[in-house]
């Protein structure tokens, strides 16, 4: 009995030592958890960010966000930091083979804001990364339109907090966890779009232009995509509006309908003129002159006397 009694004790307390080494040694998984924690975005659909705050671009020159919101030309926004050790040379691949498949050109239809959030990094980071990716996109006049900023870490802060951006400093790993997204913003600076990821679909990306423009870039076919299509915050893509397609069906069918009613009632009448056009007696005003009807009649016979 007492040997039994030692035995579960002996058991219990190696039980015991197991649990709570396995509560000290956490699971990789909840480490890593623990270090995307408060990384992500938060969607400010219609808020405006601030355009007084203070960048530098990709020459050094000191400029206020304000000079690539001109009123017309939407923008897009993309966090990255230029020594990332993978996942934002990614997206800024991404970003080059997307823009590549598109027949608008950044400076044209729209402007590009790649901003670093490492407040340590220097214009001239940037302007190496600016080189390469405009080399790799293969048009020389996106430069004007692609612009690579650095600041100070209280103007990347405002920004990131403005657009929603969450990232934070992994001490252990020496690298920024942050999630990866294309902001959408209107001429006057108001977020209109959020799409994830490092390289949406070129057509996605051009719905999201004409929707932060408003209709002002894009031709008549990019407004009715923009009608019968809606973003889906879920799916990270704009998918068919069911709604908006049966209104448009039933408005086509009303024209079509329409038209050939009118078609076959145009028909009718033109079938009716004819037939009055070959009526002998159509142009004789007075049917009781005989001598009319027999001279429209074609008759050879002599008169009567």
């Amino acid at each position: 009995m007492v040997r039994t009694r030692t035995a579960l004790v002996a058991i219990l307390t190696l039980l015991f030592a197991g649990v709570s080494f396995a509560m000290a040694q956490e699971p990789p998984e909840k480490e890593k958890r623990r270090e995307f924690e408060g990384v992500g975005i938060e969607a400010k659909h219609g808020q405006t960010i601030p355009t007084d705050l203070l960048f530098r671009n990709a020459d050094g020159e000191p400029v206020t966000l304000d000079r690539y919101f001109d009123g017309e030309k939407p923008v897009i926004i993309n966090f990255i930091y230029h020594e990332c050790p993978m996942l934002c040379g990614l997206m800024l691949s991404g970003m080059t083979s997307t823009l590549s498949n598109m027949s608008w050109t950044p400076g044209d239809q729209f402007r590009v804001l790649s901003i670093s959030f490492n407040h340590r990094e220097t214009p001239e980071i940037a302007r190496a990364a600016k080189d390469t990716y405009i080399d790799r996109l293969g048009a020389p006049d996106a430069a004007d339109g692609w612009h690579y900023l650095t600041g100070e870490k209280a103007a990347v802060d405002a920004l990131a907090q403005a657009t929603g951006f969450q990232f934070r400093w992994v001490e252990d790993q020496q690298e920024y966890a942050h999630p990866t997204a294309w902001i959408f913003l209107s001429g006057d600076a108001k977020i209109t779009q959020y799409i994830y990821g490092m390289e949406p679909k070129a057509s996605d990306v051009r719905k999201a232009l004409v929707e932060a423009s408003n209709g002002a870039v894009g031709n008549p076919l990019d407004q009715v995509a923009m009608y019968c299509f809606q973003f889906d915050p879920e799916a990270n893509t704009y998918t068919a509006d069911a709604f908006n397609l049966m209104k448009i069906g039933s408005v086509i069918t009303i024209f079509v309908l329409g038209g050939a009613l009118f078609f076959f009632w145009r028909r009718e009448s033109d079938d009716l003129r004819a037939m009055e056009d070959g009526d002998p007696l159509n142009d004789i005003d007075d049917l009781d002159d005989p001598d009319a009807l027999r001279e429209r009649l074609g008759s050879s016979q002599p008169h009567a006397t």
